[in-house]
C-alpha cells in the first residue's frame, strides 16, 4: 500500500474543518491527540482517495454520535453473571506487548461460542474492547515506550475450531464491518496459530468477507507459533495458547496465565474502569427491557393520553439503546 502524502492529509484536514461541532468533539476521542495519524488511517482505508476517506470518516463520526460511542465505556454490562458469560464465550484478552511496544491482543476464534447473550451484547462488548484499546491501552503504551503507538498485534487462536463456527458468520460479519468502517488500520498483523485441518474450509468462507487490506496482514504460523512470535516479543507476553508444553509441564489455566479469563488482570482493570466511568455519569432509573409502563387516570381524555404517551416515548427514545436489547 502506498504511503499517504502530507498533501492528502492536509486536504482531508481542511474538509474536516467544515464539519459540525458534535462530529469534531467525537473525533477527539478517535484521534487521542494525533489527528494527522487518524487522517492517514482513513486515507489508507480508501487507497489515498481524499473524498472517499472524508466520507468514510464523516460516516464513522456520525455512527459514533448516533450510537453514543463516546460514552460506551460508561455502560457496564449487567448483571455480573451476564458479563461473565460473555467473557467465557467471547474469548479475547491482552497478553502483553511486543518488543516495539504494540499491545498483543489474543482472540480465541476456535473456542468462542457466542451463546450466552444476544448479538447486541456481544457487539457492545466488542466496541468496548475497541474503545478501551484506543483510549486507554494505546495511550498508556505511548507513554510507557516514549513513542506514539497507534496499532496492536492480534493473535487468533484456532484451537477447537469446528465447521459449526460458521453458524456465527452473521455476528462475525457485523463485528468485522464495525472494525473496517470505524476502526481502520488499528492492527499491524494478524497471526493465526493452532490451525486445525478444518481451518482451510472455514477460511474459504470467511476470506471473501474481509477487506483486501485486512487479508494482506494475515500470517498463518506453524503450530502454536511460539518460535515465530518470540522474534517479536518476550515469552512473558505470549498468550497462554502459544506456549509449548512438555509432558511434565503444568496446566497453565490460572487467572494470571489465561488472558481470556475475567479474572485476568487485564479484564479486571477493564471492568473496574467501566464501573468507575459509570459512576461519573448521571445515574438513571433502569427500565424493564423492552417495555414502557405508563400510568394514566381512568377519566383521562384523548388529548391527555396523547400528550402523556408522547412524553413517555420521548424519554424512552432518549435512553441509549446500547444499554440492552
Amino acid at each position: 500500500m502506498a504511503e499517504i502524502s502530507q498533501e492528502a492529509i492536509d486536504q482531508l484536514e481542511a474538509l474536516m474543518a467544515e464539519v459540525d461541532i458534535l462530529l469534531k468533539r467525537t473525533f477527539q476521542n478517535v484521534h487521542q491527540g494525533y489527528p494527522h495519524e487518524a487522517f492517514a488511517r482513513f486515507l489508507k482505508a480508501r487507497e489515498g482517495n481524499v473524498p472517499k476517506a472524508h466520507k468514510m470518516l464523516v460516516d464513522s463520526l456520525e455512527w459514533r454520535v448516533q450510537n453514543d460511542i463516546d460514552n460506551m465505556l460508561a455502560k457496564p454490562i449487567v448483571p455480573m453473571e451476564l458479563y461473565r458469560g460473555i467473557r467465557d464465550s467471547q474469548l479475547i484478552g491482552l497478553s502483553g506487548y511486543s518488543n516495539e511496544g504494540l499491545p498483543v491482543i489474543a482472540v480465541g476464534v476456535g473456542l468462542s461460542t457466542f451463546d450466552k447473550a444476544s448479538v447486541h451484547y456481544y457487539v457492545q462488548s466488542h466496541i468496548q474492547m475497541n474503545e478501551y484499546r484506543d483510549r486507554v491501552v494505546l495511550p498508556g503504551a505511548t507513554k510507557k515506550y516514549g513513542k506514539h503507538i497507534s496499532k496492536c498485534i492480534k493473535i487468533l487462536d484456532m484451537t477447537g475450531l469446528k465447521l459449526s463456527a460458521l453458524n456465527q458468520i452473521k455476528l462475525l460479519t457485523i463485528i468485522s464491518s464495525i472494525d473496517d468502517l470505524n476502526y481502520p488500520e488499528k492492527t499491524q498483523t494478524y497471526y493465526i496459530v493452532n490451525a486445525p485441518y478444518v481451518f482451510s474450509a472455514c477460511w474459504k468462507v470467511v476470506k471473501p468477507l474481509l477487506q483486501e487490506r485486512t487479508r494482506k496482514k494475515i500470517d498463518v504460523l506453524s503450530g502454536c507459533g511460539q518460535d515465530d512470535l518470540l522474534k517479536i516479543m518476550d515469552y512473558s507476553s505470549l498468550p497462554h495458547f502459544c506456549r509449548k508444553r512438555s509432558s511434565s509441564s503444568t496446566n497453565l489455566e490460572s487467572s494470571s496465565e489465561n488472558c481470556y479469563s475475567l479474572d485476568h488482570p487485564f479484564h479486571q482493570q477493564l471492568y473496574n474502569y467501566i464501573k468507575q466511568q459509570a459512576l461519573v455519569c448521571k445515574p438513571t432509573e433502569p427500565l424493564k427491557q423492552g417495555s414502557v409502563h405508563v400510568t394514566l387516570p381512568e377519566d383521562a381524555d384523548e388529548e391527555v393520553i396523547a400528550e402523556t404517551l408522547e412524553s413517555e416515548l420521548k424519554k424512552f427514545k432518549d435512553l441509549n439503546v446500547t444499554e440492552g436489547p
